[in-house]
């Protein structure tokens, strides 16, 4: 089960660069495009965060063990965030002072995103359910591909080729591997570590959701198409979770 949860989040990361290829294929698609598909990958993520990973943890440890887990995971990243230096594309610098390349910033960013989604599939395959987990990769593949286009296309703007921006995308799906093979291995250790561990996956991508992306994609104006993009990413993955539940 380990193997498959490393693997299942090894080809979640890699949907990363599906959508990073299109750089090769069609011209800078407009903000509004991109905003609406950033609001597709937070509506996934906070579908996924809510009936892929919190639902299942109350009926597991109950409420209080997947409060615990939630702020937890909240909690680290929060730290992550504030120690680790990384742009956005909109909200500019974050973290402490650095003499990094903007693109290395990017890439340092969309890191600290990819990491606890691959926990996330991890963990869903740490309970052994191979249905639960195969939705979780699935959702979270699926919102990977717009991140993959969003994060190719401004490095195209700081002066990427073409090639650079699309290897750098598929590499900084990658980390979701390591996040998975963490989440299933701590998970795997005991069976009382479950909800917790679902449970801090699901905080770990809510902060992601609530503190970078949403407000990322309502920064330029096109607040109604990303909302949009929100509503129906959170359809679509509400929809896996039922039918591989």
């Amino acid at each position: 089960m380990i193997l498959i949860g490393s693997l299942a989040s090894l080809l979640a990361g890699l949907a990363t660069g599906i959508g990073a290829i299109l750089v090769f294929f069609i011209p800078e698609p407009s903000d509004k495009f991109l905003d609406a598909s950033l609001g597709f990958a937070a509506g996934v993520m906070l579908a996924a965060s809510s009936f892929s990973l919190i639902v299942p943890a109350i009926e597991i440890g109950g409420i209080w063990k997947t409060v615990i887990g939630i702020i937890t995971g909240t909690v680290f990243l929060f730290y992550a965030e504030r120690l680790i230096p990384h742009a956005h594309y909109v909200a500019g610098v974050k973290g402490p002072p650095t003499k990094l390349s903007k693109i290395w910033l990017f890439i340092l960013a969309i890191t600290i995103h990819n990491f606890p989604e691959g926990m996330a599939v991890g963990v869903g395959y740490g309970g052994g359910d191979i249905k639960a987990g195969t939705s979780l990769a699935i959702g979270i593949g699926l919102q990977n591909m717009p991140e993959g286009l969003a994060v190719a296309f401004p490095l195209l703007r700081e002066g990427s080729t073409r090639s650079k921006a699309f290897l750098i995308a598929l590499l900084t799906g990658l980390v979701e591997p390591f996040g998975g093979f963490l989440g299933i291995s701590v998970v795997s250790l005991g069976k009382f570590l479950l909800p917790y561990g679902l449970a801090f996956a699901a905080g770990a991508m809510l902060l992601v959701i609530t503190e970078e992306i949403i407000p990322e994609t309502h920064s330029r104006g096109n607040d109604r198409e990303a909302s949009i993009g929100v509503i129906l990413g959170f359809i679509i993955m509400m929809v896996f979770d039922n039918i591989f539940s």
